[in-house]
């Protein structure tokens, strides 16, 4: 018992609750599983069915493409109403359509199902990135957090899927749905969470400031740059598996390492990305992370043999220590549309990289996978040159 002449200690600042970031990054694992799942199926489709390179990437773009249509418009209603049911709605969605592909050998009820999937994806990251940007009071380093939650889900996305699928076969995708139920669950507990914070905040006695205009220009360049950093993620992410077999040899296992080692690296990357902003800025972080991706997808597409999986390893950080920047950053360049924001930079510039895909598999059909992966190489450039020209938004303070 403490004595009497002992001095009270002075109470601690309230600092930026953890619980409903956790509970946001640990639901967002849970989504992502199934954006990551949608690629670590191509093999199995090619093996089982026998899809050529070009109906193999139809599949990633089923599910991407009705996401990047309808992803914008999630963005807009959130930013008119708030929806926090869409958490674990969309969670639901997004799993049972992954779930349902493997079922029957239809091509088109496979396309369906993933489609349904990437809608599902669409209305979760809208609504959860508005919430976790009020959970998080701006940190860039705990929106880093909740975008490494995003990210773990695409890193075991090839176990999971590999682990299922390769001891049952597709028929065995069922069990899949697995990770939704559990995300639903963790979806409703961070919402209360994020209630509960709040109402215990210390309420502000300064009148609240309107928010300063949008900055358009700045944004669509750094979309820009995000749909180039998108088209080369998911390019790597829907034939590295195929590739690395052929470039590295070990068969299966060498191409279920290539994705896990590319998903895995973003868990470093991401939280990284928040720490290297408080400390460098935003903005030069992400023109280096887009330099890098130039030499590291180079040595990718070139290098023979185990020095794949190192090349492997950079790409997968050049291509993840931006990924939450480009979230605070969009939002920041759009203030009065924090929904919209998010839906692009988060949802659309990342589900557009599937549009590309056939294309890259019909080249790869036509020629090899590693001709077709080569121009892969020049997109991370084009992205650098546009982040260039961008500035930090105004009225931002990084933690």
């Amino acid at each position: 018992m403490a004595s009497a002449s002992q001095p009270t200690p002075a109470p601690r600042p309230p600092g930026r609750p953890r619980r409903p970031i956790l509970l946001l990054a640990l639901g967002h694992a849970c989504v992502d599983v199934y954006q990551g799942a949608v690629a670590a199926l191509v093999p199995f489709f090619v093996a089982e069915r026998a899809y050529t390179y070009a109906a193999a990437s139809g599949i990633v773009l089923a599910a991407s493409l009705l996401s990047s249509v309808v992803q914008p418009l999630f963005g807009a209603l959130t930013d008119k109403w708030a929806m926090p049911w869409l958490l674990p709605v969309s969670t639901l969605v997004g799993g049972t359509g992954v779930a349902l592909a493997g079922v029957g050998g239809d091509y088109a009820l496979t396309l369906l199902a993933v489609a349904v999937s990437g809608i599902g994806v669409a209305a979760y990251h809208p609504e959860a990135a508005r919430v976790a940007r009020r959970a998080s009071r701006g940190s860039h380093t705990a929106m880093s957090w909740f975008s490494l939650g995003g990210n773990l889900g695409f890193a075991t996305a090839p176990l999971l899927t590999a682990a299922v699928v390769a001891t049952g076969g597709l028929r065995a995708s069922p069990l899949l749905v697995v990770p939704a139920l559990a995300g639903a669950a963790l979806c409703v507990a961070a919402l209360r969470s994020v209630r509960v914070a709040e109402a215990a905040a210390p309420k502000s006695a300064a009148p609240a400031q309107a928010a300063p205009a949008d900055d358009w220009p700045s944004f669509l360049r750094l979309s820009g740059a995000v749909v180039c950093r998108s088209i080369v993620f998911t390019g790597l992410s829907t034939f590295i598996s195929l590739y690395a077999r052929q470039r590295a040899g070990g068969g299966e296992v060498a191409g279920t390492v290539a994705l896990f080692v590319l998903y895995l690296g973003g868990a470093v990357g991401t939280v990284a990305g928040g720490r290297l902003a408080t400390r460098h800025g935003r903005l030069p972080v992400v023109r280096w992370s887009y330099a890098l991706t130039v030499l590291a997808v180079a040595g990718v597409v070139l290098v023979p043999g185990p020095a794949l999986f190192l090349f492997v390893v950079l790409a997968s950080a050049g291509l993840y220590v931006p990924f939450s920047l480009h979230i605070t950053l969009g939002q920041d360049y759009l203030p009065r549309r924090i929904g919209t924001a998010s839906g692009v930079t988060l949802g659309l510039t990342v589900s557009i990289g599937g549009l590309a895909s056939p294309l890259i598999g019909a080249l790869a059909d036509a020629t090899s996978l590693g001709t077709a992966l080569a121009p892969l190489i020049a997109l991370p450039a084009v992205g650098w040159l546009l982040l260039r020209a961008l500035r930090e938004p105004g009225g931002v303070s990084p933690g």
